[in-house]
């Protein structure tokens, strides 16, 4: 036990923090994400040093958007970088010279969601994460279920239109291709696009143009009662609380941490999802419903669950 640092691989920036034991950070250290593999291995060399200075640190947590083994050392595939069975663990600790282990980024977020967020007092909790795409993590037991290869929990890439939206990842149809950031802004476009009466707010924020709908505008539109704003959440909603519902089939926790850049529209976005994840619910008039409540760290969930991870030899099932 002790101090531990979590690093968070962004794509702009790598955030490393010092974490307590109570999920406090107490000091960070950011860097530039880099362009090639090499080298974001030395910038996450970097930020722990950087971050470590002053502190007696025991062991060091990476949340990496990709797939990681179970051992928790190599990153199998990550979408936006170059590695490909990628030895994370052992190349970190060459550098800085600390015991450290490697989970995936919304893993992470979730872990830290469970100890020290939406999640306190909670033994089996779903999280998913509500951004540009769709992931979460499991937690059964007190225990984050990662899979027997270690990669679970990939629930954006869960098909639920057969034949459906191209992803990238290479599928077709999968869950975040319609509840995610990037849903959102397609359901806007279109919708201004058929209906520009109706979008009258939404478009005076942009260019004037469907073309030129962002997410913030879809939010403060939304917030003064714009049609095409607000239907769009609804849409987004919709095929989100559907997703729940699946899962609550699969898992049935007691509760569900909606986290991601979306949860920060609070109710504005949980409210419909908790009617769609009734609406769909086998029997969910007569039986126990899960809370869906919105995760508290916001983008600090990743960093504090990497390092509380770092924590223990293997607090994974």
């Amino acid at each position: 036990m002790g101090l531990t640092i979590g690093v968070d691989i962004g794509g702009t920036k790598i955030a490393a923090g010092v974490v307590d034991e109570e999920g406090n950070i107490l000091s960070t250290h950011k860097v530039p994400t880099p362009g090639t593999p090499e080298a974001i291995v030395d910038a996450i060399a970097s930020a722990v040093e950087g971050a470590r200075a002053g502190h007696e640190i025991v062991g060091v947590g990476i949340g990496a958007a990709g797939y990681v083994n179970r051992q928790r050392s190599t990153v199998y595939f990550a979408p936006n970088i170059d590695w490909r069975q990628e030895p994370l663990k052992d190349e970190v600790e060459r550098r800085v010279g600390l015991p450290v282990v490697v989970e995936n980024d919304a893993n992470a977020a979730a872990w830290g969601e469970y100890k020290f967020g939406g999640g306190k007092g909670h033994r089996n909790v779903i999280c998913i994460t509500l951004g540009t795409g769709l992931g979460g993590g499991i937690i059964i037991g007190n225990k984050l279920r990662r899979g027997h290869f270690g990669v679970a929990a990939e629930f954006g890439h869960i098909r639920v239109v057969p034949d459906g939206l191209l992803c990238g990842c290479g599928s077709q149809g999968c869950w975040e291709q319609y509840a995610s950031g990037r849903a959102l802004v397609r359901y806007a476009k279109q919708r201004a696009n058929a209906t520009p009466e109706n979008a009258e707010i939404l478009l005076s924020l942009g260019d004037g143009t469907p073309e030129g709908i962002e997410g913030k505008h879809i939010s403060m539109a939304a917030r003064q009662g714009d049609p095409v704003a607000v239907d769009s959440y609804r849409e987004l909603a919709r095929w989100a609380g559907a997703g729940l519902a699946d899962l609550a089939s699969l898992f049935d926790p007691s509760a569900f941490i909606v986290g991601g850049g979306l949860s920060d529209e609070g109710e504005l976005v949980l409210d419909p999802i908790r009617k769609s994840y009734k609406r769909w619910l086998v029997g969910g008039n007569w039986r126990p419903v899960a809370d869906v409540i919105a995760a508290q760290l916001g983008n600090k969930a990743g960093l504090v669950g990497a390092a509380d991870l770092a924590r223990e030899p293997d607090p994974i099932m």
